[in-house]
């Protein structure tokens, strides 16, 4: 994890032949459909029109995912070193530039139809089902950790985090989701440490203020 936050700004260039996604109609299964058919419930549309395009652009989104993540292992990235730190690159990092590689229209053609069908509050709900809340979460830590955080660095960071949350639904689990995001969390700390924090001053106080409330808890 700690190689993949360092690849921010860093191209890398694999001699790797990136098979394409099939022409045929992705085969979409029943557990996607499911789960599609709950995201688009907890909009309560009373469109039924507009309910099923949104369900069927998650649903082909969902397998186009899963089908690249599946038929693209990270085996297909030489074992090469990080161009920044010279360390070698993980199974994660691997992973995660194979299947950065896959089709822009797979991002496109989900979003367009998200934009197009629903308002901006909709579309974060179905992003947020994507990524389990991840944003507002983070959010929260940071708040925690920052706890004289400015309305300016809030809004910073919450850009920054919108920005994984949108890059992450392109990524089939939480393990790389959750990759993604430390991304753009490593993005957030260094804007802080840019603009006169001290993240890491700053996280060593929080862990000590938690594990003192922990002991205060255990003593009474």
């Amino acid at each position: 994890m700690k190689m993949l936050k360092k690849l921010i700004g860093v191209v890398v260039i694999v001699a790797v032949t990136v098979q394409p996604l099939s022409a045929q109609p992705p085969l979409i299964d029943t557990a996607v459909v499911k789960k599609a058919t709950e995201w688009v419930g907890s909009l309560k549309l009373n469109d039924e029109t507009k309910a099923e395009k949104v369900k069927t652009a998650i649903a082909t989104h969902l397998t186009a995912v899963r089908d690249w993540h599946n038929s693209h292992p990270y085996t297909m990235i030489p074992e090469g070193i990080n161009p920044t730190t010279g360390g070698k690159l993980s199974e994660m990092d691997r992973q995660i530039i194979i299947c950065s590689a896959k089709p822009r229209s797979v991002h496109d053609n989900l979003m367009n139809v998200l934009r197009t069908e629903l308002d901006s509050s909709q579309v974060e709900v179905i992003l947020d089902k994507y990524t389990i809340g991840k944003v507002a979460f983070t959010l929260q830590g940071y708040r925690s950790i920052v706890p004289d955080l400015t309305a300016k660095e809030e809004a910073e960071i919450l850009k920054n985090l919108k920005q994984a949350r949108e890059q992450a639904i392109d990524y089939k689990n939480m393990k790389e989701i959750s990759a993604i995001f430390e991304i753009y969390k490593t993005k957030c700390e260094q804007y802080l440490n840019n603009n006169g924090r001290n993240w890491r001053q700053l996280y060593k106080a929080y862990v000590d203020r938690v594990n003192a409330e922990k002991k205060a808890q255990k003593q009474n």
